[in-house]
């Protein structure tokens, strides 16, 4: 618009060449030329959007500095919702936009209406329980666990159960990125019944919602070093109990819900709104050896995946490892790697008489070496030779459900 006459805005491509000129003269020298016509720029501008857009509301980043003002909250408070210093920076500073992941824990833990954060954004705040089929969900099952209260007409209040639900796991937005999609990963039972696995992944997320760890999560703490010292809990008795307490202090909530029929799960790594990760975990396959597997595999998706942006929510069937297809993602194939390494190295295995002998005392010997369960062993050895008849004696039938208070 440089060297031309000053017009009103009445158009949007009016509007957004005017947004291009006041970018160019933002740093314009006060008492030039180009400031004054920065400042009538501006002008036009505020006029115009009075006019178009809706009252009331303020700029995404206008809406995150009164909410910092009146909670007293530095650009660092931000980092555990939007990821970064330097994204916080690129947020309050108008040069990156905000994402609906920012959106929702923004939402959830400041109480900045999404709808102010996304307008901007070209965010959409599309409906994720669209065309849901309310009576398919398995209410009269859910309640026979005790999820829900069990009452006469139960299918026919599916959808206020089920949206009561979603509010408990924290709104619709994460009840959504909890949805399974094809394209989230493959190691799913082809049987499974996709409204017995939301009803399973949203009670998972209610749980961990109402009984988050008052410790916070920061990206970056699953390691394999992590997962290593995780491990070494197996060696105690009370091992899957001591794994909860310390996935706690590090903000982790790790979540035992029964699996309901037709969802053929052992575990899952989901995100609640703040996005910390949550583990869910059936215990369908009540044994020592499993549960340590099923707890570092979910583990490995968090911190190779989902810290990183790479998946919202992964559910696994680890009966499938074996099947053709059960490793070709290749994250599940890394998180297997994770877990096997964690559990028992590369190495350890490689230099072990167990490999080739599988008996109590060479089993003893390298759980010994490690300062790990034998369980793991024994479970290693009955993958491996995919003979689960083998040292059934160690794999620990039976011992990890009552440690979580669950009726054997």
């Amino acid at each position: 618009m440089a060297n031309t006459k000053i017009k009103p805005i009445r158009t949007e491509k009016d509007y957004e060449a005017v947004l291009v000129r006041i970018d160019a003269l933002m740093d314009a020298e006060p008492g030039s030329a180009e400031f004054d016509e920065l400042d009538v720029l501006a002008d036009l501008v505020e006029l115009y959007e009075s006019k178009h857009e809706p009252m009331g509301y303020p700029s995404s980043v206008a809406a995150i500095e009164f909410r910092m003002e009146q909670g007293n909250l530095s650009p660092r408070d931000l980092v555990p919702y939007i990821g970064s210093r330097a994204k916080v920076s690129e947020v309050l500073s108008g040069k990156r936009s905000i994402t609906m992941p920012m959106a929702r824990a923004l939402y959830e833990h400041l109480g900045i209406p999404a709808d102010v954060l996304l307008r901007e954004s070209g965010g959409e705040l599309d409906d994720p329980l669209a065309d849901m089929e309310w009576s398919r969900f398995p209410v009269k099952t859910m309640a026979k666990l005790g999820w829900i209260p069990n009452s006469r007409g139960l299918v026919g209040c599916a959808e206020e159960i089920i949206r009561d639900l979603i509010n408990r796991v924290g709104g619709p937005d994460v009840a959504g990125a909890a949805l399974y999609r094809k394209n989230d990963h493959v190691r799913a039972n082809a049987k499974m019944d996709p409204y017995s696995l939301k009803s399973w992944c949203w009670q998972v997320l209610a749980k961990a919602n109402e009984e988050r760890p008052t410790a916070n999560y920061a990206r970056g703490t699953v390691t394999l070093d992590f997962l290593k010292k995780v491990a070494q809990l197996s060696w105690s008795e009370e091992g899957p109990r001591l794994a909860k307490e310390l996935l706690a202090k590090h903000g982790i909530p790790l979540v035992i819900v029964q699996h309901l029929p037709k969802t053929y799960l052992d575990g899952a790594a989901l995100r609640l709104a703040d996005g910390r990760p949550v583990i869910g975990l059936t215990l369908r396959y009540d044994r020592i050896d499993n549960f340590w597997f099923c707890l570092l595999h979910e583990l490995a998706h968090v911190g190779r995946h989902m810290d990183n942006d790479k998946g919202n929510a992964f559910v696994d069937d680890q009966t499938l490892r074996n099947v053709n297809g059960g490793r070709e993602d290749p994250r599940e194939a890394q998180a297997d790697d994770w877990a096997e390494e964690a559990l028992i190295p590369r190495a350890a295995w490689e230099a072990s008489a167990v490999k080739d002998h599988p008996t109590p005392t060479t089993v003893m010997n390298l759980a010994n070496s490690l300062g790990i369960h034998p369980a793991i062993v024994a479970g290693r050895v009955r993958y491996q030779q995919e003979n689960y008849r083998l040292l059934s004696q160690f794999v620990g039938t039976g011992a990890v459900r009552r440690q979580f208070g669950i009726a054997v």
